[in-house]
Protein backbone atom coordinates (compact mmCIF):
# COMPACT_ATOMS: atom_id res chain seq x y z
CA UNK A 1 0.00 0.00 0.00
CA UNK A 2 1.47 3.42 -0.97
CA UNK A 3 2.17 5.99 1.71
CA UNK A 4 1.68 9.61 0.68
CA UNK A 5 2.77 12.63 2.64
CA UNK A 6 3.77 10.72 5.72
CA UNK A 7 6.43 8.64 7.32
CA UNK A 8 6.53 5.01 6.26
CA UNK A 9 6.05 2.34 8.92
CA UNK A 10 9.28 1.52 10.80
CA UNK A 11 9.61 -1.87 9.06
CA UNK A 12 9.42 -0.22 5.63
CA UNK A 13 11.88 2.51 6.60
CA UNK A 14 14.33 -0.11 7.91
CA UNK A 15 14.00 -2.20 4.73
CA UNK A 16 14.59 0.86 2.51
CA UNK A 17 17.65 1.82 4.56
CA UNK A 18 19.05 -1.69 4.13
CA UNK A 19 18.39 -1.67 0.36
CA UNK A 20 20.03 1.77 0.09
CA UNK A 21 23.09 0.58 2.03
CA UNK A 22 23.43 -2.57 -0.11
CA UNK A 23 23.09 -0.55 -3.30
CA UNK A 24 25.68 1.99 -2.11
CA UNK A 25 28.09 -0.85 -1.36
CA UNK A 26 27.50 -2.37 -4.80
CA UNK A 27 28.13 0.98 -6.50
CA UNK A 28 31.21 1.81 -4.46
CA UNK A 29 33.53 0.45 -7.17
CA UNK A 30 31.25 1.32 -10.08
CA UNK A 31 31.93 4.19 -12.49
CA UNK A 32 29.23 6.77 -13.18
CA UNK A 33 28.76 7.17 -16.96
CA UNK A 34 25.64 9.36 -16.87
CA UNK A 35 23.51 9.43 -19.99
CA UNK A 36 26.10 7.34 -21.86
CA UNK A 37 25.05 4.17 -20.04
CA UNK A 38 23.53 2.37 -23.05
CA UNK A 39 26.42 3.32 -25.34
CA UNK A 40 29.07 2.29 -22.79
CA UNK A 41 27.27 -0.99 -22.02
CA UNK A 42 27.23 -1.88 -25.72
CA UNK A 43 30.90 -0.96 -26.12
CA UNK A 44 31.86 -3.31 -23.27
CA UNK A 45 29.59 -6.08 -24.55
CA UNK A 46 31.11 -5.94 -28.03
CA UNK A 47 34.70 -5.70 -26.74
CA UNK A 48 35.20 -2.11 -27.87
CA UNK A 49 36.25 -1.00 -24.40
CA UNK A 50 37.51 -2.54 -21.19
CA UNK A 51 34.87 -4.25 -19.08
CA UNK A 52 34.15 -2.60 -15.74
CA UNK A 53 31.24 -2.02 -13.42
CA UNK A 54 29.28 1.05 -14.53
CA UNK A 55 26.07 2.81 -13.64
CA UNK A 56 24.22 5.71 -15.20
CA UNK A 57 20.98 6.78 -16.82
CA UNK A 58 18.99 5.01 -19.50
CA UNK A 59 15.45 5.33 -20.71
CA UNK A 60 13.09 2.38 -20.38
CA UNK A 61 13.36 1.91 -24.13
CA UNK A 62 17.20 1.88 -24.02
CA UNK A 63 17.18 -0.63 -21.16
CA UNK A 64 14.74 -2.88 -23.03
CA UNK A 65 16.88 -2.71 -26.19
CA UNK A 66 19.99 -3.65 -24.19
CA UNK A 67 18.19 -6.67 -22.74
CA UNK A 68 16.95 -7.69 -26.20
CA UNK A 69 20.55 -7.51 -27.44
CA UNK A 70 21.62 -9.89 -24.66
CA UNK A 71 23.35 -7.20 -22.61
CA UNK A 72 22.60 -7.71 -18.91
CA UNK A 73 21.37 -4.61 -17.06
CA UNK A 74 19.76 -4.20 -13.68
CA UNK A 75 17.68 -1.22 -12.57
CA UNK A 76 18.72 0.54 -9.40
CA UNK A 77 16.03 0.41 -6.73
CA UNK A 78 17.08 3.63 -5.02
CA UNK A 79 17.62 6.76 -7.18
CA UNK A 80 21.25 7.86 -7.50
CA UNK A 81 22.30 11.50 -7.45
CA UNK A 82 24.78 12.16 -10.29
CA UNK A 83 28.20 13.16 -8.91
CA UNK A 84 28.05 16.58 -10.57
CA UNK A 85 24.87 17.36 -8.61
CA UNK A 86 26.34 16.57 -5.18
CA UNK A 87 27.31 19.47 -2.92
Amino acid sequence: MPVAGGTPPPEVAAALEKVAALQAEALKDSKWVGDNFAEQSRAMHFGERETESIHGSATSKEAQELLEEGIPVTPLLIPVVPPEELN
